[in-house]
């Protein structure tokens, strides 16, 4: 079914718009909620006359988001994530540990405002994602994918563990190569005592 939307659906469209949705979606969800209007004849010409209302409105709500837009633009974000080599990630990086990672900076920014178009990121790197705070207000934050450091401090433990494992082990075959030299050598020494003198 088509719908007229009345206001701002993260993910499906800017007030005025006219999408096609699921009927279910349409019918319980969108027009219940105040959220869309059947996309009628009669509809669609009241949206026309409207219109000049719908974005006036909008050009105020603009204006109030855009000192949020002006902290935010420009802003880095930090996402550590595990990468095998070469800088493949083991699983991806999404719109919503982006979102954690800005609201650990002190944003609150629903994660469907974050705009991935070529999806979840899948390597380690440095890049630009815009975040639609508005329909009219689109700003861009820049992203750190960075490899997780647990990684790197379980390995140096380990590592050192295993040194010391080598060492332990080495001074041991030391000791049972000495025992195993003297222990040759006292038979020899029996032998030599046993034998009758002539």
């Amino acid at each position: 079914m088509k719908v007229i939307l009345t206001q701002e659906v993260l993910g499906l469209g800017d007030p005025g718009e006219v999408v096609q949705v699921k009927n279910g979606y349409g019918r319980n969800y969108l027009i219940p909620q105040g959220l869309a209007l059947m996309a009628t004849k009669k509809n669609i010409k009241t949206l026309e006359a409207e219109r000049q209302r719908i974005e006036s409105s909008q050009a105020r709500e603009a204006e109030k988001v855009r000192s949020e837009a002006e902290t935010l633009a420009g802003i880095q974000v930090k996402v550590l994530a595990r990468a095998g080599e070469g800088g493949k990630l083991y699983g991806s990086v999404t719109n919503m540990q982006i979102a954690e990672g800005l609201a650990a900076l002190g944003f609150d920014i629903d994660r469907r405002r974050i705009i991935m178009a070529d999806g979840p990121i899948k390597a380690l790197g440095t890049y630009t994602l815009p975040v639609k705070l508005h329909p009219q207000v689109v700003v861009e934050i820049e992203l750190e994918v960075a490899p997780e450091a647990v990684e790197a401090e379980k390995a140096a433990p380990k590592a050192e563990v295993e040194a010391e494992a080598a060492e332990v082990e080495a001074e041991t075959q030391e000791a049972v190569a000495e025992e195993t030299a003297e222990e040759a050598e006292a038979p020899a020494e029996e032998t030599a005592e046993e034998q009758p003198k002539e």
